[in-house]
């Protein structure tokens, strides 16, 4: 795998993770923090993201998530 590939992959999984964050936030948000692990003003900036907003920060290089 070279590292174009590892960025794309990168990017797909940061639009995924977003994209789940957003549903899961708007569905159930105390779940969500719970089970993302992230912070009460995280969740609010992540649920109020458009979609534009979304593709533009999960095409950062930088893996958003991470496994705990």
């Amino acid at each position: 795998m070279n590292a174009d590939q590892i960025l794309m992959e990168i990017r797909e999984t940061n639009l995924s993770y977003l994209m789940l964050a957003q549903s899961l936030i708007r569905a159930d948000r105390e779940q969500a923090l719970f089970r993302l692990g992230m912070s009460e003003e995280a969740a609010n900036m992540i649920s109020s993201l458009s979609p534009a907003q979304v593709l533009k920060i999960a095409s950062s290089n930088t893996l958003l998530c991470r496994m705990r």
